[in-house]
């Protein structure tokens, strides 16, 4: 008998103990409130940043403009590097913007005025940047090796991370181009 009521007890448990989880995952164990449970972890789409309108001064849109930048504009991040996107006011398509203080980005600019082909380039990522650091509170990259020109205009406060985070999409957007002389 007792032989019996262990063999029993063995059987019996397992199966309990499985209805039980069953019974909790499939709706036993809801919330009695109704609410729908909170998923920890579970990470909220990226939103622009509540900010001011920032306004953007840029070069007149040329034909190679037009036709590079858009593909650089659709892949640019709504976050970088921690910073949310903001909106922008502009005479270009082709501005935009991350945090505050900002870091601007505009795709179609003229060539950097003291840049020589060859010389004064550092690469990050596979693309080539001339950096000119003549403002104090501004450092201008500028990229010099796609078929126009990207300036990404960061606060002296803040270093290159905006820089590199950038490279891939326009590698990836624009391809490279040997760097050339002239304007």
């Amino acid at each position: 008998m007792r032989r019996a009521a262990i063999v029993v007890t063995a059987v019996v448990l397992p199966v309990v103990v499985v209805l039980i989880v069953l019974a909790k995952v499939l709706g036993g164990g809801a919330d009695p409130s109704g609410s729908p449970a909170e998923l920890s972890g579970a990470a909220t789409p990226p939103q622009r940043a509540d900010l001011p309108v920032l306004a953007v001064d840029v070069p007149p849109v040329t034909p190679a403009a037009d036709a590079a930048c858009p593909a650089l504009m659709k892949v640019l991040p709504l976050d970088l590097v921690d910073e949310a996107s903001r909106r922008v006011d502009s005479d270009s398509p082709f501005a935009y913007a991350w945090g505050d203080p900002p870091v601007v980005l505009v795709c179609g600019v003229d060539r950097p005025a003291g840049w020589v082909v060859g010389e004064s380039a550092i690469q990050i990522n596979g693309v080539q940047w001339y950096v000119d650091t003549d403002d104090p509170d501004t450092t201008v990259w500028t990229a010099v090796d796609r078929s126009v020109y990207v300036e990404v205009r960061v606060p002296s406060t803040i270093d290159s991370g905006p820089v590199t985070a950038l490279t891939t999409h326009i590698a990836e957007a624009l391809p490279y181009q040997e760097p050339r002389p002239g304007p």
